[in-house]
């Protein structure tokens, strides 16, 4: 659901409408029902009266709801909802059931509204068909503009070469996914890859002119390693990233934020793609790591002196911080446990500023890649 919006509206204008409704609601858990104001009577407990004309009303709710379900006809809809579209980045899902109930049509909102979705879900609970017309889910494609994203995936850039990729996959032109990271059931590990889309886990020895497009999963900066792929590619940003890190006491967030901006940068690694932040027990309730963590969309992992100190793979042990705090080391230990891998991305490096009077330590880990062996085109 997205934030600060209520799941779902339904409408219902007619008897056969309020009982369609009926039908729903216990399907639908925190959905609100709006009834019209003549058929009030008859409407179940909880509804909300609904004003007809109900266009001032839909110019209240439209943006309140992920998505509105009306027992109403496609061209009503559509002629009520058109002055209220924005963007179809934040745009709710639009799905318009039948009075018989036979159909429920995705009007508005498929991919990134879920809608698509939505509808097979409406449908499920009415016995009815959805009715789908977004041309890579009619067709059981990928779909681009979302792929992923049911894992935490996000685009690095939602308006660039998505549109292009979404037209590569569903013309099945020659499209070439390239995972370096991330999860392998961005697509069912049981079908092999749609027609037209090849699949491999490295960039070395690809020529990006020989594809229409490139989908590539990474926590690389692609801009600057790899220029023209870039160029030709829709980018997502798995969350394959473990950030760990030990500070001085009372170190400010700003700092923080600056010395991991920097870290990252200097390697060539993406903020999106960073999935958790972790340190030691005794730092659990550091402003600036919560803080930091917070803004990671996160919370922050912490672990205890002895469980750190025997962690395999910690690279630049330290005695010092054995006697302060118990451990050879915390922003190494605390990445490899956070992230379950055995080796760093990034080891220890200080981080400091002049006359700041604080310092960090932070490490880099990467979550484990398992690659879809079956469906590799590319060694």
């Amino acid at each position: 659901m997205s934030a600060g919006r209520k799941p779902f509206a339904v409408y219902a204008i007619t008897r056969h409408g309020i009982e369609i409704a009926r039908r729903l609601l216990p399907g639908l858990p925190g959905a609100d029902l709006f009834v019209s104001a003549k058929l009030f009577e008859g409407a179940p407990a909880g509804a909300r009266q609904l004003p007809l004309p109900m266009g001032p009303l839909l110019a209240d709710t439209f943006s309140a709801y992920d998505c509105h379900v009306h027992l109403i006809s496609v061209g009503a809809v559509v002629r009520m909802i058109a002055p209220l579209l924005r963007d179809k980045k934040v745009d709710p899902a639009v799905l318009c059931v039948d009075d018989a109930a036979r159909f429920v049509v995705c009007v508005l909102s498929g991919h990134v509204g879920r809608g698509n979705a939505l509808a097979e879900r409406v449908a499920a609970l009415l016995g009815a068909q959805a009715v789908i017309t977004t041309a890579s889910d009619a067709i059981g494609t990928l779909t681009v503009d979302i792929l992923g994203r049911e894992l935490g995936w996000t685009l690095d850039d939602p308006d660039r070469n998505v549109t292009r990729g979404c037209a590569a996959v569903v013309n099945a032109t020659r499209v070439l996914f390239v995972q370096e990271c991330g999860e392998p059931t961005w697509w069912p590990l049981e079908r092999g890859l749609p027609e037209g889309v090849e699949y491999t886990t490295s960039l070395e020895g690809v020529d990006p002119s020989g594809y229409e497009v490139l989908l590539i999963a990474s926590d690389r900066d692609l801009q600057k390693t790899h220029p023209a792929h870039f160029e030709n590619a829709v980018v997502y940003r798995p969350k394959s990233l473990v950030l760990g890190i030990g500070c001085d006491r009372g170190t400010p967030t700003e700092l923080v934020m600056r010395g991991v901006e920097n870290l990252l940068g200097q390697h060539g690694l993406s903020m999106k793609s960073v999935s958790a932040v972790a340190t030691i027990d005794k730092k659990l309730d550091e402003v600036a790591l919560l803080e930091l963590a917070a803004r990671v969309g996160t919370t922050l992992r912490a672990y205890g002196a002895a469980e750190l100190d025997a962690v395999p793979g910690i690279e630049n042990p330290s005695q010092t911080v054995m006697r302060h705090v118990g451990t050879r080391g915390v922003s190494e230990p605390a990445a490899l446990l956070a992230a379950g891998a055995d080796r760093l991305l990034v080891p220890k490096q200080t981080y400091t500023e002049a006359g700041a009077g604080r310092s960090m330590t932070l490490a880099v880990a990467r979550r484990p890649f398992a690659p879809r062996g079956k469906d590799a085109r590319h060694e």
